[in-house]
C-alpha cells in the first residue's frame, strides 16, 4: 500500500495536495484497493462550493458505491475529466492521473484538521 510522504489524508481516504491556494483531491491507494474497480465518478461542477468533510461527489465501483467526502472548503476550480471516459485510472495511478477535483480553499486553517501520512498509516494498519 502507497502513501506517500508529501500528501495529507482524511479519516475518510481521500488525500490532499496543496500548491499555493489550491488544493488536489483523489482517494488514497487503501480506498481503491478496497473499492475495486472504480467504474463511474460523480463529480461537482466547476464553481460549485464545497464544504469541509461534506460529501462532494460519489465514487461507483463493481462492489459499492461510496460518497466523496471535501477535505477543505472552498470553490471547485478544476476537474480531471480523464475519468470521465476512463474512471480505471483511480485504480491505476490514484496519485497521479487519478486525480479526482482541485478546489480553491478558503480557510487555510482547515489544513490542520488533515492527518499525515504517518497518521494515516496508523489509521489503516
Amino acid at each position: 500500500m502507497d502513501i506517500p510522504e508529501d500528501l495529507q489524508y482524511t479519516e475518510e481516504h481521500e488525500w490532499v495536495l496543496t500548491e499555493d491556494n489550491t488544493a488536489a483531491i483523489g482517494i488514497t491507494d487503501f480506498a481503491q484497493g478496497e473499492l475495486g474497480d472504480v467504474v463511474f465518478i460523480e463529480m461537482p461542477q466547476v464553481g460549485d462550493l464545497v464544504q469541509q468533510m461534506e460529501p462532494f461527489g460519489t465514487i461507483e465501483a463493481v462492489k459499492t458505491v461510496a460518497d466523496l467526502f471535501a477535505p477543505v472548503s472552498g470553490e471547485v476550480v478544476e476537474l480531471n475529466t480523464l475519468l470521465e471516459d476512463s474512471p480505471n485510472l483511480i485504480n491505476e495511478d490514484p496519485y497521479g492521473e487519478g486525480w479526482i477535483i482541485k478546489i480553491k480553499f478558503s480557510d487555510a486553517a482547515e489544513l490542520e484538521n488533515l492527518l499525515s501520512a504517518d497518521d494515516y498509516k496508523n489509521l489503516v494498519q
